[in-house]
């Protein structure tokens, strides 16, 4: 019954993982998408353009880069007998024992 426990218990953490970055990051972008289109006019019918939507958009596309260069630096890390460490408030590499 223990086993049976513990692999929901993984699955479930593998589930929260799976939305957070397969759903998260692209929706994040999408807002990004979403704030130029706002910086130029395009959501109105007056074609006012929004002072919010080109700071918004920068704050998203640095967040998706971020997370992107986190993903690279974790798959690569591991070829070169590294892992990231998260003991830190940043991201550190650290030999694997």
């Amino acid at each position: 019954m223990k086993t049976l426990s513990l692999a929901f218990n993984s699955a479930w953490h593998v589930l929260a993982v799976g939305v957070v970055l397969g759903a998260g990051i692209p929706a994040l972008f999408a807002f990004g998408i979403r704030g130029l289109a706002a910086s130029s006019g395009q959501m109105t019918d007056d074609s006012t353009p929004r002072a919010w939507g080109k700071p918004v958009a920068a704050v998203c596309f640095i967040l998706v880069c971020a997370a992107i260069a986190l993903g690279l630096t974790i798959i690569v890390s591991s070829g070169f007998g590294m892992k990231v460490s998260f003991e830190h408030i940043y991201p550190t590499l650290v030999e694997k024992k």
